[in-house]
């Protein structure tokens, strides 16, 4: 009888200078099992969305790997909460570059599970080589220039945002330290995110001990100059990774841009499969329902692609 209990063992990963902090879930004594790789929103941490998708796909027979991005939570880098995709990307890659390696781990099954700003991220990652067998992205927040401004105050409202950053960057430069704003802050302009939501203003799901609720300002211009349809559509040879890795997409229309992940399914083509559900946004964080239907989705998509490498 396989024993179903989840072991949960955290390491360190190093990686240019900072040290991951990665948390393994997979069954105890469970032989080699596909890999996967999951990843949250931006400005969080592993113990948010990170480790309910972790978990629960453990629980499905799958090595789950969650993980701090540099700057976050317990792993290390000097630009504290700081949200550079560049540099998430390299994170992303060093990750399923280590997790690929492990003899716990079915040679060529690794998969990304990517929650909502980490999916665009993750597209980034593919078009710079991201060696993986499968993607999924879960309520994925996609976004260019135009999509994105309307959240913060349209053209003037991004103009002084990268005024604020350009003013950090030389404190930054000259004295070491950054100016930070809260992550969230319901109401407040100058907070990354302003609307209201009960997730990540409460305890029992995203306010956790280890989620620090700021942002470096520094993230601004990375953040607002991250263009998705660009990392899919530039051309060259890495161009076609992302159109051929098999890509899931959990989305509804009452989560983030609807229309933009309609849109990453339609540049994709052949390669992305589009599962319409229901439920707002951080739904898909933690609740069980919209939780249940994205694993639900990711076992049935792993599944297809690994056919005849793994039996659940």
């Amino acid at each position: 009888m396989t024993d179903t209990t989840i072991e949960v063992v955290d390491l360190v990963l190093p990686v240019a200078g900072a040290a991951l902090a990665l948390r393994v879930h997979r069954r105890a004594g469970a032989g080699p099992q596909p890999g996967v790789v999951c990843a949250g929103s931006w400005l969080t941490v592993k113990e948010q969305m990170s480790d309910v998708y972790a978990g629960r796909l453990a629980a499905k027979g799958f090595t789950a790997v969650s993980f701090d991005f540099t700057g976050f939570g317990a792993s290390g880098g000097s630009l504290r909460q700081t949200e550079v995709p560049a540099q998430k990307m390299r994170d992303l890659a060093a990750v399923v570059d280590a997790v690929s390696d492990w003899s716990w781990v079915v040679t060529g099954s690794t998969g990304v599970v990517a929650v909502c700003a980490s999916a665009q991220y993750t597209l980034g990652a593919l078009r710079r080589g991201l060696p993986i067998a499968w993607f999924a992205a879960v309520a994925g927040w996609f976004h260019d220039a135009a999509s994105v401004a309307p959240f913060y105050g349209g053209e003037d409202g991004v103009r002084e945002k990268l005024q604020q950053a350009s003013a950090a960057a030389r404190r930054y430069t000259e004295t070491g330290e950054l100016n930070t704003v809260a992550a969230y802050a319901p109401g407040d302009p100058a907070a990354g995110m302003s609307m209201e939501m009960d997730y990540y203003g409460n305890p029992a799901r995203g306010a956790v001990p280890t989620w620090t609720n700021e942002m470096s300002l520094l993230s601004w211009p990375h953040w607002l100059g991250y263009d998705v349809f660009h990392q899919i559509d530039v051309p060259g040879g890495s161009d076609a990774l992302a159109r051929t890795v098999p890509t899931l997409l959990v989305h509804s229309d009452d989560a983030v841009l609807p229309d933009n992940a309609r849109a990453v399914a339609d540049r994709l083509g052949e390669a992305a499969t589009l599962v319409w559900t229901s439920g707002e946004q951080t739904d898909f964080y933690d609740r069980p329902a919209q939780v249940g239907t994205a694993v639900a989705a990711v076992v049935d998509h792993a599944r297809t692609v690994l056919e005849g490498r793994w039996t659940p």
